[in-house]
């Protein structure tokens, strides 16, 4: 199997943010080079004092995350996703990739993409393929650069759950919206509108022209903006699909924009966090339902009544 490597650098006060952040790309697992506390991580292991001089002369100010993508995959959803998310978080970083260029995977990505059903209504389709016969909603996508195309775990879950809670009529908020695929296929679901909003211009741009390409756009917007700075009244249901850290930071306004009974849906906690959104959302929210896929955790969730 071919596999593509992504090297990511960041300053070490970043790192544990940034690896958080990177587990998201894949379900297998990274691989970190930490030079930051080297001696002590030597002698209280080794208990000497002579370290090898290959190894004092590591970067103690910086981490490397090594990412390894196989060959079914696509690296350049994977590296839109990690410049979008570090972007968003305020991580100053740089990004290598071995075995690929940017020309390749901007040319070639669509290979790895095929019609993929999700739930028991959903059908998500690349738009350069025809429509299959189904009588399943059919999303036609087209990701480019942007983050879904609904093969990540955590796509597909809060996919299924809005098959699960989405009404005739709904309005939804997306915030974190990438390609526009949750929202898209809540319109397909029964939505009356929806709003998407990402920090990355580039997704919103993808966003909108998707919903040109699923004839939705008289129903939906996508706008540039920092979770919900640029948002404005409220819905029957959001849905974030993005880190943990960022679903907590995010959970401490989004009641303002939520009606009396609207659903929260927060995606993209990976297992080892999962007790930390809990812990920072259970003063104001109760959880009403959880799905898991793999290590990754989808949480839908009511408000509290004061």
């Amino acid at each position: 199997m071919e596999w593509t490597e992504i090297i990511i650098n960041v300053k070490s006060k970043d790192a544990e943010k940034a690896e958080n952040i990177a587990n998201m790309t894949v379900p297998y697992g990274i691989y970190i080079e930490d030079y930051s506390d080297l001696e002590e991580k030597v002698n209280e292991i080794a208990h000497v004092d002579l370290i090898d001089e290959e190894l004092l002369s590591k970067d103690r100010d910086s981490v490397k995350i090594h990412i390894y993508i196989d060959g079914d995959d696509n690296p350049g959803e994977a590296v839109s996703f990690l410049r979008e998310r570090f972007s968003g978080e305020g991580i100053d970083y740089e990004i290598d990739m071995t075995d690929v260029t940017d020309d390749d995977w901007l040319n070639n990505w669509r290979q790895y993409f095929r019609p993929m059903e999700i739930g028991k209504k959903l059908l998500i389709n690349p738009s350069w393929i025809e429509k299959p016969e189904t009588e399943r909603k059919i999303l036609n996508i087209d990701p480019g650069l942007a983050f879904g195309t609904g093969k990540h775990e955590t796509t597909k879950l809060c996919l299924e759950m809005l098959e699960q809670y989405v009404k005739e009529g709904d309005s939804v908020l997306d915030v974190g919206c990438g390609s526009g695929i949750l929202a898209i296929a809540s319109i397909l679901l029964g939505a009356q509108k929806a709003l998407g909003v990402d920090i990355d211009a580039l997704a919103v741009k993808t966003a909108n022209e998707n919903a040109g390409i699923n004839g939705v756009e008289e129903k939906f917007t996508a706008i540039a903006g920092d979770l919900t700075d640029k948002v404005e009244g409220k819905y029957d249901i959001v849905v974030a699909n993005i880190v943990a850290d960022a679903i907590i930071s995010l959970s401490k306004n989004i009641r303002n924009f939520m009606k009396d009974g609207s659903v929260y849906i927060v995606s993209g906690i990976i297992d080892t966090r999962v007790d930390d959104v809990k812990t920072a959302l259970k003063d104001d929210f109760e959880i009403i339902g959880t799905a898991t896929d793999k290590n990754w955790y989808c949480l839908v969730l009511n408000q509290r009544n004061f």
